[in-house]
């Protein structure tokens, strides 16, 4: 990735003040929720706004986090929803099989015979694992599964994932609901 690159990974995203010194709950993303203060100063999405962290310490689903250059409460409050960001340049390469939700950002997806699918436009996880958020040409976004089974090859320098998916993926009958489940009168 070059330096003209101006990639940047969401990191973090400053919630709501806490107390009266200038601290804010910021929700982390990340399997660690106090990597984002590994990485020294992060910045805004535009960039025109950067943020030291001076100390941070988790309680329950958020960090409480001091800026630097936050003094107090009213300053801390402007910041409610501001989306803390690094530039990706800034991260070590992935192992293989290993990828950076970003990287993964605006790879077409393909299926077996070589038939674009759609782009991926993010990756989400509802809880139940990390899910390939899928658009494509037409209609609308779908989810796929982002597991070995499912998608068996990522080319990242090609600019493509792979897909393998049932050939009722797309099938909108419910299990069961065929005619031939029905008992005859």
């Amino acid at each position: 990735m070059s330096s003209t690159d101006s990639q940047k990974v969401l990191m973090a995203k400053i919630g709501a003040a806490h107390g009266i010194r200038g601290e804010v709950r910021v929700k982390p993303y990340g399997d660690d929720p106090l990597s984002f203060t590994d990485y020294g100063v992060l910045i805004s999405k535009d960039g025109s706004r950067s943020f030291e962290v001076e100390k941070a310490r988790v309680q329950k689903t958020v960090v409480i986090t001091k800026f630097k250059q936050v003094k107090d409460r009213n300053q801390a409050e402007e910041l409610n929803g501001v989306e803390l960001y690094v530039d990706r340049d800034r991260f070590p390469d992935p192992d293989e099989d290993e990828f950076y939700y970003s990287d993964l950002n605006g790879l077409s997806v393909i299926d077996q015979s070589g038939e674009q699918l759609g782009k991926i436009v993010a990756v989400q996880d509802f809880g139940a694992g990390d899910l390939l958020e899928i658009r494509p040409k037409r209609g609308r976004t779908f989810y796929i599964p982002f597991t070995k089974e499912f998608v068996p090859e990522v080319a990242m320098a090609e600019g493509f994932v792979k897909a393998d998916l049932p050939d009722d993926y797309f099938s909108e009958d419910a299990p069961g609901s065929s005619d031939e489940d029905s008992p005859e009168k």
